[in-house]
């Protein structure tokens, strides 16, 4: 998979909530209505301060059988702030993807999309430099307010920001188990993110291509 060179990674944390601010009006919330047939889910680990670990799984769809995987390991150049996550890990993430054969149709990131202050989630940012589909699934609240769902599975809450804006939702995917969070990256709208979180939960908490990313990204077997 290749991607857009749109700015310079080797920025102060204020020259990246600048870059932020200027690439999020590229955001589109639109799904183009493609068949699904395969996806890929990415997710990154730190062996170490000094290394990031990027991971990528991709997967059929619906069926959930590994197709490739590919990860890449870098050293790690910025520092950890909340809500810049995305300068931090995807240049591993765009290293570990362009060794990909298979162009996925979406791509499922272990982070936020929209539901950001700067409405500039990691997903989000990787979906305009792929100009491709990317939803985030995170297993914690960045930003936004919303009511806890249902118990049962597929149960969803509306997250919305201090406007009443909707940025996402929390998702039920286990009857009774804590929701993920799920928000548009690029080219995607909730309802299909949604829609794909769900049918890639089968049986655990986080959507099995997730799972697999993480192990992946923490050094594990990826059957």
């Amino acid at each position: 998979m290749k991607s857009s060179v749109l700015h310079s990674w080797d920025v102060t944390p204020g020259e990246a909530r600048d870059i932020q601010l200027r690439l999020r009006g590229r955001i589109d919330p639109v799904w183009d209505g493609r068949e699904v047939q395969t996806l890929a889910a990415a997710d990154v680990g730190f062996p170490d301060k000094q290394t990031v670990r990027a991971a990528v799984v991709v997967l059929t769809c619906p069926d959930l059988e590994v197709i490739e995987t590919s990860f890449s390991i870098r050293p790690c150049t910025f520092p950890y702030v909340p809500g810049l996550l995305a300068f931090r890990e995807i240049p591993g993430l765009l290293a570990a993807l362009e060794k990909l054969k298979t162009e996925p149709d979406v791509l499922m990131c272990d982070a936020q999309g929209i539901a950001h202050r700067l409405r500039m989630g990691l997903a989000a940012h990787v979906g305009i430099l792929l100009d491709r589909p990317v939803l985030g699934c995170a297993k914690s609240v960045l930003y936004g307010a919303f009511e806890e769902p249902g118990s049962e599975k597929g149960s969803r809450s509306y997250m919305h920001d201090s406007e009443g804006e909707v940025i996402g939702a929390a998702v039920r995917t286990r009857a009774s188990v804590k929701p993920v969070y799920v928000s548009i990256g690029h080219k995607i709208d909730l309802e299909k993110s949604i829609e794909l979180v769900l049918a890639c939960s089968p049986k655990y908490r986080i959507p099995v291509p997730l799972r697999l990313a993480h192990n992946l990204s923490v050094g594990k077997k990826v059957a």
